[in-house]
């Protein structure tokens, strides 16, 4: 893992020299991390959103046909506690308490379960499909104290720190529901607070990701849990530095090592003219980012849900 880790902090060393980074650049990068950790953290879930409806709802407070009222909230929810999480970056781990955890579960709850919100669960739980023991309830605020003052002690590397306060919550499964959004969000919280971006796990990720955490609390092994979360940073590191330097990514002959598309390339792909792929995207069939400048881009996993859309 130490091999990981620093070409990991390489790539972020390469971020932090750009430190002048446009506000607009800053601010679009936000965004659309705050878009797609809402639609992947959601979905991982079982919400069945797609990305772009999780956009239309998050950004434009439009309502999708089809989809629940509980949906719609998860997805406000979510982007609301990304919102709030960005809020702690300012404080030094070993400021953070339990009550930001509890804070950050009241937001992810909030009008789902106003019961629960905000409050350790007092009874049994199981996960469904899973051979994982989880702790007492009654144990629970005990091990969440426990959790709190390992997490502000911890010397580790912050990217190990992160993915084990994760790791940790999940198991100690604190709350009746919404155990894994909140963990994923205080991962985040972690990694930002030390200058890295938030990590992503996909939604074509699920299994193994699920798989992964099973395997850390029954058999103690977590190596595929940390290989999935390294590989979730590394992405996200990319995602920065393809918006910091365009132009390098553009030069990029291979257009399948590419995370982000111009209009022309996606053009290409389809097969068709620049005009149709702008006219997809403004009827909103084709969701694009701008990452800075005069640099729009498509996203890859956006152009491939149109591709399966469209043969439907």
């Amino acid at each position: 893992m130490d091999d990981i880790l620093k070409q990991l902090q390489s790539k972020k060393e390469k971020i932090d020299i750009h430190k002048s980074l446009t506000s607009e650049l800053l601010k679009n990068l936000e965004e659309w991390f705050r878009i797609e950790l809402t639609y992947t953290s959601n979905a991982i879930e079982g919400n069945t959103l797609t990305k772009q409806e999780t956009a239309l709802i998050v950004e434009k407070g439009i309502t999708v046909e089809g989809k629940s009222l509980t949906e719609h909230q998860e997805a406000i929810n979510h982007a609301q506690a990304f919102d709030y999480i960005k809020t702690l970056v300012v404080k030094k781990r070993e400021e953070l308490s339990q009550g930001d955890v509890l804070d950050i579960h009241r937001i992810i709850l909030n009008k789902t379960d106003d019961v629960n919100k905000g409050k350790y669960r007092t009874v049994v739980v199981r996960l469904k499909g899973s051979e994982t023991i989880l702790p007492n309830a009654l144990k629970v605020p005990m091990l969440m104290e426990e959790f709190i003052t390992q997490l502000q002690t911890d010397l580790s590397n912050p990217i190990k720190v992160a993915m084990d306060a994760h790791f940790k919550l999940v198991s100690i499964h604190p709350f009746i529901d919404g155990n894994g959004r909140t963990a994923r969000l205080l991962m985040n919280l972690l990694l930002m607070q030390t200058g890295y971006p938030p990590a992503i796990i996909r939604k074509e990720d699920r299994s193994a990701y699920i798989n992964s955490l099973e395997k850390g609390q029954t058999k103690g092994n977590l190596e595929d849990y940390y290989s999935l979360i390294l590989k979730a940073i590394d992405r996200s590191l990319d995602v920065y530095l393809e918006a910091i330097e365009p132009e390098k990514e553009s030069m990029k002959e291979n257009i399948s090592e590419k995370r982000f598309y111009t209009t022309g390339e996606v053009a290409k792909l389809l097969q068709v003219d620049p005009e149709s792929v702008r006219r997809y995207v403004r009827r909103g069939d084709l969701r694009a980012v701008k990452l800075g400048g005069k640099f729009i881009r498509i996203d890859k996993a956006d152009l491939d849900t149109f591709i399966e859309d469209s043969k439907k």
